[in-house]
């Protein structure tokens, strides 16, 4: 079987020469290349697609890295709806797509920078990555596009975008709602402390309470790190030295945690105490009861993250922020205080 070296010599030139006349480098003249592809067909010679790939000045590839998936919970399927929309997302603007697994401990085994590379992919979008995982910042200082779910920058960079929801304004939105209704008394199941959507989600909820004078001191802020089972034991622990009015919850596994803490302490929800959402995960609708909360469009995100990926890669957007609608969705575990008074 030939190769490109034996095409290389035939035509009396570099095995260099031959690689830019099959990607269509302007610096080799045409009658060059014409030569060059007459002598690789009488030979039999078909350049290898990846290497093609790998030697070709345009990126055609992006990767989606999501540290931390291991650990998710099998009730909730956020995850898989951002893949799939990664994966459309990238088939409508005809690039090759892959999704590397990862946690912050691989760093040190392999270099995702030399693993972009290598598989020409010319941009990324990071999913459950901290701002100061040793990923983020190589890809940041090795200059590569990257979106970022769910993560904003405090500085701005043009060749990192962010795709996400107005957090602050959504949590704010059920908090106002529980105020309508006459619940003055909330605890809040947090997640992880140093989480970008939950420092959002956070301060949306001290807005709508400090508006109605009331203060939310840290005794009443549970870190339950998106876990279904941490909310449960927290809350559960929590119900032994008070009963609130209600449970924020910053997602739904946690609600879906409180919930069964509250009613295995032996009360009722909504009846004795509401609890809400955030998310719209599938647990959200088989739960009982059923739990309001603030749906978000995972699939929409993914697909809008490897858009704007896109753009960022061929320098197209000025804009490297998407911000998607979201709903408040009223069900079975909220009601109004007054009703029971």
């Amino acid at each position: 079987m030939a190769t490109i070296k034996d095409v290389a010599k035939k035509a009396g030139v570099s095995v260099a020469v031959v690689s830019k006349a099959f990607n269509n480098y302007k610096d080799i003249s045409p009658e060059t290349r014409k030569r060059i592809l007459e002598i690789a067909k009488e030979l039999n010679y078909s350049p290898n697609r990846i290497a093609r790939k790998l030697s070709s000045k345009k990126h055609s590839a992006i990767s989606l890295i999501s540290s931390g998936f291991a650990e998710n919970d099998k009730k909730d399927n956020n995850s898989f709806e951002l893949f799939k929309g990664v994966y459309i997302g990238s088939k409508e603007k005809n690039l090759d797509f892959s999704i590397y697994f990862t946690d912050s401990s691989k760093q040190h085994e392999i270099s995702f920078v030399q693993y972009c590379r290598q598989h020409n992919i010319g941009g990324t979008i990071l999913q459950g990555i901290r701002l100061d995982d040793p990923y983020f910042k190589e890809l940041v200082d090795a200059k590569t596009p990257c979106v970022l779910i769910d993560v904003a920058m405090e500085e701005k960079n043009p060749l990192v975008g962010l795709v996400t929801i107005d957090n602050f304004k959504a949590t704010k939105e059920i908090t106002n709602y529980l105020l309508d209704l006459g619940h003055d008394d909330f605890v809040i199941v947090a997640g992880r402390k140093e989480a970008y959507v939950n420092e959002q989600r956070l301060l949306g909820v001290k807005s709508a309470l400090n508006e109605v004078g009331i203060t939310l001191d840290d005794t009443k802020i549970i870190y339950a790190d998106f876990s279904d089972q941490l909310a449960y034991e927290k809350v559960s622990v929590y119900l032994n030295k008070h009963r609130p009015s209600a449970f924020i919850c910053f997602s739904d596994l946690m609600a879906y945690g409180a919930i069964r803490a509250i009613q295995d302490f032996g009360l009722s929800v909504p009846e004795d105490i509401s609890v809400t959402g955030f998310d719209d995960s599938m647990i959200s609708s088989m739960s009982q009861p059923t739990i309001t909360t603030i749906e978000q469009n995972f699939f929409e995100m993914g697909r809008q993250a490897a858009h704007l990926l896109n753009k960022l890669m061929n320098n197209e957007t000025e804009e490297n922020e998407v911000y998607l609608g979201y709903k408040l969705l009223e069900r079975e575990s909220v009601t109004s205080k007054n009703r029971h008074i």
